[in-house]
């Protein structure tokens, strides 16, 4: 006989017969044995004959003699209850079946308060001296099934009635402010206001001694920011960007913030960078806190767009939800777009959207490798969410939506989102219901243009070439494997001729399309020869590759002037691309990397200095013996700048140049610059008698703590040991991880063992161990040797989840040799997991896109010369 369960194994979504309308669910924690009990009463309308219930648990016990169901004054007893581990459900069978119509199911349950930052966990804090644990929640995207039984999908909203039972001494948050508090003793009972109709993943509580800085909208909406007992000013500059930000999305949505409060607190274990849960929004320290005194500008703009970020979620997620995974990348594309659109509103003079072009940028890399997937992806199994919380769902997300925006104008796009948010308002939404809303106000056809972006994975390189007075544009797939995929798409063109003056836009449908010079000169027609800058401002998702003459051309105009910031980073970024891609050689994108010497602009400066470091990786594989050369062009690339900033802050300077300074410093640090490296130690020799000194503002010491680290060796390791102990004494989380990102860029094998084996002690919380792992090219060898050692141990600690995905790619992308790819496939073979196996092989795919750039620089022809007039070039 078949199992009876058997039907509801491996399923991805739970039987459609029971449908859950509100939960009355109390919960008592034990901050000591870090274990937790509680009680759920979950109204259900039984909406098709059954006599089973279905619904998600894991890692919880349930007592079965607690469980029972009443319907219009029956009770009907649990025949069997059944927990499905792998499946992560719990089957209860009745004697009969149900009755049709709302009944309440109830069970008692317990469970462990994990450390693993997801569903209920622990997070540890020092608190006068001593130890001490939060309670903390992260049900996104299926966690909440650990805390309490549920239906844990997005689609099966509820109301939430919520109380807690905990130490009178702690604060007790959830979702909705609190309706009465009862002590008894040294524990208090909670009781919260019943919340709107939410999703399971947007429930949250958190338990912990915590001080606070509040203020109230201008619509009256009291907001608070909670931080760990002590750093409640930290909070101040969150607390202001929330206060202005409420109002604004108040005003570009078209509805009002949909709660009675808002609170965003700072917890110090936390698995992503914040958490949008209705009503209490969670963050990582760095994400939240900010610091007059050891803050970088760097942190105050992560603070900004993460609470913008975060803050548009209580429209576009919380109010409106996605009706399952697959349209995750709607809530956290458009989140992270818009986050961009409100900081742009708060601090127009940090140009953030040119700084936008660097989300793309790392959009486009994912999505230009073969195993890169659609921004929507059929979900089969919870396992497989986590995965797709990447650059694609965000960064490809988010592009998209700003290449529609800029396509159907601001305005029309506005209008068509604020009846969106009206129309499925405290309900659930796929994508199409977006498109036909934006179709409807625009008249444009934009389901069929959008489809082309959302349903294929990839993007095009449009090919331009002059010929007879024609400008000619073909398209094909872009890979960075250097081959062509099949791919074809809808691609909205926008060309502009000699000046900004003379544009043309159009939606290119076809593999190639061919347009009249003379028309896009329009009536400015300059003479001779003039440039053509195809994807103006960067607004589309693809790149573009111009034959010799218009690059030549291009070049010119980066040298005299002419072109905007967007534009100039858009074609230093598709020439790296291409030339990755052994589309282009190596020597024409140095060439045009060194017609930017005199570039003034943070973000094309800082693209300039990702892309350096990038080309000096591969050299040193390709033509070791060219690498000095290489380096000292790179050196006086950046000088130049680098003077015009100087070593100090200017009274009143702009957040850009500060954010400049910082990786100026660093640039010239890494690639050897003893006066640079020597002012570097000089000052941290100061800081480290006097850690408020001027001479080591916190916008220069990760720049600093990376040259104090090229100096370190096994026989002289001071600076190493001096970097440690400024780790153990600050407990600003910020200052943490700027010196754990610096450790690994030591030169000496030995060392960066140590550090490796560091990020694993007790000393480095979990989530941040990830950020130590960019190692020197000298260190590749030795963590992948110890990424091998320490695999079950890693595996273990981390279980599923984006962090351990990290491990992989960190460690596995930067070699450039078949051979090592090999030795990747095999060690991993018998160790893949469904969490991991995305991630691998994109890991893998990379060390054969750098090996094949390897070799196509070893066959170019008078590299050698082009080098040197390069590394020697007076000018």
């Amino acid at each position: 006989m078949e199992n009876k369960y058997d039907q509801f194994k491996g399923q991805p979504r739970l039987p459609k017969f029971a449908v859950p309308k509100r939960y009355n669910l109390r919960l008592k924690p034990d901050l000591v044995t870090c274990k937790f009990t509680g009680y759920v009463d979950i109204s259900v309308d039984v909406v098709s004959d059954t006599k089973f219930i279905v619904l998600n648990a894991a890692e919880l016990s349930v007592d079965p003699k607690s469980l029972h169901f009443k319907s219009s004054n029956k009770v009907f007893e649990a025949l069997e209850v059944r927990l499905i581990e792998e499946d992560e459900i719990v089957v209860v069978e009745f004697g009969e079946s149900l009755p049709l119509g709302v009944g309440v199911l109830s069970m008692a349950f317990e469970g462990t308060l994990n450390d693993r930052m997801k569903g209920f966990y622990r997070s540890t804090y020092e608190h006068n001296g001593e130890k001490r644990n939060m309670a903390v929640t992260h049900f996104e995207p299926a966690d909440a099934r650990r805390c309490f039984p549920c239906w844990d999908e997005p689609a099966c909203k509820a109301t939430f009635k919520i109380t807690l039972e905990v130490p009178s001494e702690q604060v007790a948050l959830s979702n909705m402010p609190v309706e009465e508090e009862k002590v008894t003793g040294n524990l208090k009972t909670v009781h919260y206001q019943e919340s709107p109709i939410m999703s399971t993943y947007l429930v949250a509580f958190v338990v912990g001694l915590f001080d606070y800085v509040e203020d109230h909208t201008s619509d009256g909406i009291p907001v608070r920011v909670y931080c760990q007992v002590g750093k409640e000013n930290q909070g101040n500059f969150a607390l202001h960007i929330a206060i202005k930000t409420l109002p604004l999305f108040r005003e570009y949505f078209g509805a009002p913030y949909s709660l009675p409060k808002l609170d965003m607190i700072a917890i110090p274990d936390f698995a992503m960078g914040a958490m949008e849960n209705y009503g209490l929004v969670t963050y990582r320290e760095t994400a939240l806190l900010y610091d007059d005194k050891h803050s970088a500008a760097a942190n105050k703009q992560r603070v900004a767009t993460v609470v913008t970020h975060e803050l548009a979620h209580q429209w576009f997620g919380n109010l409106v939800t996605m009706e399952w995974w697959t349209h995750l990348w709607l809530n956290e594309g458009f989140a992270t777009w818009v986050s961009y659109l409100a900081t742009d509103s708060l601090f127009p003079e940090w140009k953030i959207w040119t700084q936008f072009l660097e989300e793309a940028t790392e959009g486009l890399r994912l999505d230009g490798l073969a195993e890169s997937h659609p921004i929507e992806v059929d979900i089969n199994h919870a396992g497989e969410i986590e995965e797709i919380f990447d650059a694609i769902s965000y960064k490809k997300g988010a592009s998209v939506i700003r290449m529609l925006q800029s396509y159907l104008g601001p305005e029309s796009f506005q209008r068509a989102l604020a009846s969106y948010i009206k129309r499925y308002a405290c309900s659930n939404a796929k994508t199409e219901d977006l498109w036909s809303a934006l179709q409807e106000e625009s008249g444009e056809p934009v389901n069929k243009l959008m489809n082309s972006w959302t349903k294929q994975m990839g993007y095009p390189v449009v090919s331009v070439k002059i010929k007879d007075q024609k400008l000619e544009c073909a398209q094909t797939q872009f890979l960075l494997s250097g081959s062509h995929g099949d791919g074809q798409w809808i691609v909205p063109l926008t060309v502009c001729c000699g000046s900004y003056e003379a544009r043309k836009n159009f939606l290119m449908q076809g593999k190639s399309e061919a347009l009249d010079v003379k028309d896009l000169l329009g009536s400015s027609s300059s003479k001779g020869n003039p440039w053509i800058k195809v994807n103006v401002d960067q607004t589309g998702f693809y790149r573009v590759k111009y034959d010799d003459e218009l690059s030549a051309r291009l070049r010119h105009a980066i040298e005299s002037k002419c072109l905007s910031t967007n534009d100039k980073y858009g074609i230093l970024d598709d020439s790296y691309a291409l030339s990755m891609a052994c589309h282009q050689s190596l020597s024409s994108l140095l060439a045009l990397m060194a017609s930017f010497r005199e570039e003034l602009d943070y973000t094309v400066l800082s693209n300039l200095i990702s892309i350096s470091y990038n080309v000096s990786r591969i050299a040193a594989d390709a033509v070791p013996d060219l690498q000095n050369h290489i380096k000292l062009f790179f050196i006086n690339l950046f000088q130049l700048s680098a003077e015009r900033l100087g070593w100090d802050p200017e009274q009143g300077e702009s957040h850009l140049d500060a954010l400049l300074r910082g990786e100026l410093l660093n640039a010239l640090a890494a690639f050897g610059h003893d006066e640079t490296i020597n002012e570097a130690i000089r000052r941290f020799h100061i800081f480290l008698d006097d850690r408020n000194t001027a001479v080591l503002p916190p916008d220069l010491r990760r720049a600093v703590y990376v040259a104090v680290m090229q100096r370190v060796t096994k026989s002289d390791r001071s600076g190493f040991e001096a970097l440690l102990r400024v780790y153990r004494e600050t407990d600003l989380s910020q200052e943490k991880t700027r010196i754990l990102g610096a450790l690994a860029s030591c030169k000496d094998p030995e060392i960066i063992l140590e550090v490796l084996n560091f990020l694993l002690s007790s000393e480095v919380r979990s989530q941040d161990c990830v950020l130590g792992l960019a190692v020197s090219l000298e260190g590749r060898e030795t963590a992948w040797k110890w990424l091998q050692d320490k695999w079950d141990h890693i595996h273990k600690t981390y279980g599923s989840g984006f962090l351990l995905t990290r491990f992989i790619s960190a460690t596995v992308s930067p070699f450039s040799s078949y051979e090592k790819a090999k030795e990747v496939e095999e060690f991993f073979a018998s160790r893949t997991k469904p969490y991991i196996a995305r991630t691998l092989k994109q890991s893998i795919e990379m060390v054969h896109i750098n090996a094949n750039w390897v070799q196509s620089i070893q066959k170019e022809e008078n590299l050698s010369e082009a080098v040197t007039e390069l590394a020697y070039r007076k000018y």
